[in-house]
């Protein structure tokens, strides 16, 4: 017998038993017709993903992205509100009768620029194009796959609640979510759940990192660099002066703080005194008031390195973050539907691909966690971040991550890209939906849980808490991923 055909078997006898486990009643009523709905649904959620991943687009572009998921919600009963908080891609779906508790799925559906890559195990880059390297094309099609479960089943049981599928904009350094949380969307909210694809199965929850970031242009005088140079002011010295302040810098902030740039224009020609040149930072912390505090110097090595070269500095605030806010009580009502659940096996073509994957990774784990399940935890910190932070700041939130991509794989690279596109990304995402159609019935069901969550996030916020988001501007910056 093949090496890939005994661990696929092995992959599949672990589902089976994890079914097998389960109690009976989790099976039963209402969970079996959920889960049922999405299997049935998950062809057409794998072309949903595809979809979105042959035509990433980057924040505040997706356009078809977001058409996609609106139809496929509209076509099952969803009332929709496009888009809303001044983000033409950003949109609000409500299905449910009313009169009962409010859960919220979230959507996702942005990719990188410069990401693109091709659905095959070695490195094959889309030069130019942008690419799903952090899986939202899955994350907006699982999402999708869910809300539909979840709302057939209010249908069909008259339960009191509704079901909301937000599409977010931006997640990657746009800040979409903020915006809807600035608008008050969430504000009639009783609990959120997300989830992310990955290359692990877990509902373990856990903190991120607060972010802000932004670009700082710099304005100097043009003047030809070898004939006139004492003429010229050049703002790339300026974005240069800035970069080495801030870089010795690192050695003087919290042990947790990410100080990053990168340098979007450096001028067009080196026989040309740069008259213009820009750099976009990013500063993270697990505490915004920390990151706060460090950009505000950052924001004060601009201006130094300005005065010292002559130039001048403008800044452009893009994009501000809470960290996350764990919940417990709704980290363990995932954890449980998701075990309820049980992890949908890669087929044979999907494990072979993960196992080619792993052979471009520097030790990655065994290959047997695609159906693994970790073990439940909190208050771990992530050093990513997400603007699910401000959510989870004035709603209960929690979320997990399941298995999308060959385990070992890090989000924002071509091999996540490239799972993506493929059945392997497929397999977890359907997890993902099983799960959280799971937990949101639960919940719907349980007002006594729900209760339990806001009052866990009323004493993790502490007892004089005041939201004051981190993000400066007053609208979204709709063309920041825009060709420059």
């Amino acid at each position: 017998m093949a090496p890939g055909t005994v661990i696929v078997r092995a992959l599949q006898a672990a589902l089976l038993a994890g079914l097998l486990c389960a109690a009976p009643g989790s099976r039963a009523g209402g969970q079996a017709s959920v889960l049922a709905a999405i299997d049935a649904y998950a062809p057409r959620m794998g072309e949903v993903a595809d979809a979105l991943w042959h035509n990433a687009e980057p924040g505040y572009l997706e356009q078809r992205s977001s058409a996609l998921l609106q139809r496929e919600l509209r076509e099952a009963g969803f009332s929709i509100e496009p888009g809303v908080a001044g983000m033409p891609t950003a949109f609000v779906a409500r299905a449910g009768n009313g009169h009962g508790p409010v859960i919220a799925l979230l959507a996702e559906m942005d990719a990188l620029p410069g990401m693109g890559q091709a659905a095959v195990p070695g490195h094959s880059p889309l030069h130019g194009q942008p690419g799903h390297a952090c899986g939202h094309n899955l994350f907006g099609a699982g999402t999708v796959a869910a809300a539909r479960a979840v709302a057939r089943w209010l249908h069909d049981s008259g339960r009191p609640g509704e079901i909301r599928v937000y599409g977010t904009p931006a997640e990657e350094g746009g800040s979409g979510k903020v915006y809807m949380v600035r608008a008050g969307l969430f504000d009639d909210v009783d609990a959120v759940l997300h989830w992310h694809p990955a290359d692990r199965n877990s509902a373990a929850q856990s903190g991120s990192m607060a972010n802000v970031n932004g670009r700082f242009r710099f304005a100097g005088l043009a003047s030809h660099a070898s004939i006139a140079p004492e003429r010229g002011r050049s703002a790339l010295d300026g974005v240069e002066a800035m970069n080495h302040m801030a870089n010795l810098m690192r050695e003087h902030v919290p042990v947790d703080a990410r100080i990053h740039y990168t340098i979007s224009d450096g001028g067009g020609a080196p026989n040309v005194v740069p008259a213009s040149a820009e750099v976009w930072y990013y500063v993270r912390h697990p505490d915004p008031d920390v990151v706060r505090g460090v950009f505000e110097r950052v924001q004060n090595a601009a201006e130094g390195a300005a005065m010292g070269t002559g130039t001048r500095v403008a800044y452009t605030p893009l994009g501000g973050v809470y960290s996350l806010l764990p919940n417990d009580t709704l980290g363990r009502v995932l954890d449980s539907a998701l075990r309820a659940s049980g992890v949908a096996a890669p087929d044979a073509d999907a494990v072979s691909f993960a196992r080619s994957i792993q052979q471009t990774l520097a030790q990655p784990p065994a290959l047997e966690t695609l159906t693994a399940i970790a073990d439940y935890g909190i208050d771990g910190v992530s050093h990513a971040s997400t603007d699910v932070g401000d959510v989870s700041w004035t709603v209960p939130t929690a979320g997990l991550s399941t298995a999308t991509w060959a385990p070992g794989t890090p989000a924002h690279s071509w091999q996540a890209t490239a799972a993506s596109g493929h059945a392997l990304g497929h397999a977890g995402t359907r997890t993902a939906a099983r799960a959280m159609a799971l937990a949101a019935i639960e919940l719907v069901g349980k007002p006594d849980v729900l209760k339990q969550a806001r009052e866990e996030l009323d004493r993790r916020r502490g007892e004089h808490f005041d939201y004051r988001p981190l993000l400066e501007r007053d609208t979204p910056p709709l063309d920041y991923r825009a060709t420059r």
